[in-house]
């Protein structure tokens, strides 16, 4: 790294809590789907933020919006609404074609949204949620009981009681934990912290099934795979269904911290009543002129199809490498995962990063691509090119046999 990348991080290591331990980069700014760090070096943002950038960087509509808006106003507190706030809650229902009744609640992240989801279905008068392995909800303390890696839930037990975990995509797991005292299932539908895998439609319309005949809600985590990230507005709508309430953020504001409660009919929008739940910044006029400008970006630049076909042809082109450190990849749209035959993932993500290329190491045999959604197919044939030679680095410092795997279950890891 160069002189005014250490010396900050030196600083960072004096002022900033640890809790991420030391970050590799100093970014100083980035315009489409480059970043640049202090020292001038370029990279390719193939994270997005971890999918929240999703006009990519320096977008002009979402400049211009933020800066019509913070010249007009920027906070007026939850006492009283704003023509924006308004507008992005119905916009928002629009796109999820939310029936009469529907109603959103505006927060300023997606562990906000879903601790408003947790609220919500202790109003049902029961206390069981049924949650997946896997799952990654947040990490506030009600977001946490939900999240499964121990690691994270460990260190601040007790949690919320109640919480059950099946595995993810189980059907008969799930038909077992579903039951007369369950309020609510809160699934993604596509996890992305345990390395993008999903469990497909049918697991999805069982839910479904199955939280409306035990009277159950089914909350959709759509923090990570939301605003067009799948290639349609929400994952859900792939499986034809309609949750009972779905939580938003990253993608929402295309940079600018937001979430949401997404609360689908009268009946479900009721029973969060006055006082019983609220937030100071949530909904605050500049966000809310943020969400504005990335949902009708997405929808007049035709990003939903675009994000599609750039998907596609990413999945395509990599598995045409026919490398043999490349078991496949899995994922929809601008959420992908290339999955490895070995655990080399930690070395490539920084050889990538020093052949400037930002990807994230989501698991030891897997790199996560969530790239700006307006990223192009010739910017990630680019990464595509460099991505034999970083294979082979990668492996040799981990000396790393590059001969094809004869296990059968790593084409799907």
């Amino acid at each position: 790294m160069g002189t005014r990348n250490d010396e900050y991080l030196a600083r960072y290591q004096r002022s900033v809590l640890g809790v991420f331990g030391l970050p590799p980069l100093v970014l100083d700014h980035g315009s489409g789907c480059h970043v640049w760090d202090v020292d001038g070096n370029r990279y390719l943002d193939l994270v997005g933020g971890i999918a929240v950038n999703a006009l990519g960087h320096n977008h002009p509509a979402l400049v211009a919006a933020i800066s019509r808006q913070a010249a007009r106003a920027i906070h007026v507190s939850n006492l009283f609404t704003s023509p924006g706030q308004v507008e992005l809650a119905e916009r928002i229902l629009e796109v999820a074609g939310a029936p009469l009744g529907s109603a959103v609640f505006f927060a300023n992240s997606g562990a906000e949204a879903v601790e408003a989801a947790l609220k919500l279905s202790r109003r049902t008068g029961r206390a069981g949620i049924v949650a997946a392995e896997g799952a990654f909800h947040g990490r506030t303390t009600g977001a946490l009981a939900l999240t499964h890696k121990v690691a994270y839930r460990e260190p601040f037990e007790p949690l919320i009681p109640g919480v059950v975990h099946v595995p993810y995509g189980d059907e008969a797991a799930l038909r077992s934990a579903v039951d007369a005292d369950t309020a609510a299932v809160i699934l993604e539908p596509v996890q992305g912290e345990a390395g993008v895998l999903s469990p497909g439609t049918a697991y999805l319309r069982l839910a479904r099934e199955l939280t409306t005949a035990h009277g159950a809600l089914l909350v959709i985590d759509e923090i990570q795979t939301g605003v067009g990230r799948t290639g349609t507005w929400f994952a859900f709508q792939q499986a034809g269904i309609t949750p009972d309430a779905v939580t938003l953020a990253k993608g929402l504001g295309g940079g600018v911290p937001i979430g949401a409660l997404v609360t689908f009919g009268a009946d479900v929008s009721g029973l969060l009543t006055a006082g019983q739940h609220g937030s100071t910044f949530g909904g605050n006029p500049l966000a809310a002129a943020a969400g504005l400008a990335v949902l009708e970006t997405i929808e007049r630049e035709g990003l939903l199809a675009h994000v599609r076909k750039v998907g596609d042809h990413l999945a395509a082109a990599v598995e045409a490498l026919a490398h043999p450190l490349v078991a496949g990849v899995r994922g929809a749209g601008l959420l992908r995962a290339v999955t490895l035959r070995s655990d080399v993932a930690p070395a490539l993500a920084v050889l990538a990063r020093e052949a400037g290329f930002i990807v994230n190491p989501v698991a030891p045999a897997a790199i996560r691509l969530a790239p700006p959604l307006v990223i192009t197919a010739e910017q990630v044939d680019t990464f595509v090119a460099a991505l034999p030679a970083l294979l082979d680095a990668a492996a040799r410092e981990t000396s790393t046999p590059t001969a094809p795997s004869t296990d059968p279950t790593e084409a799907t890891r």
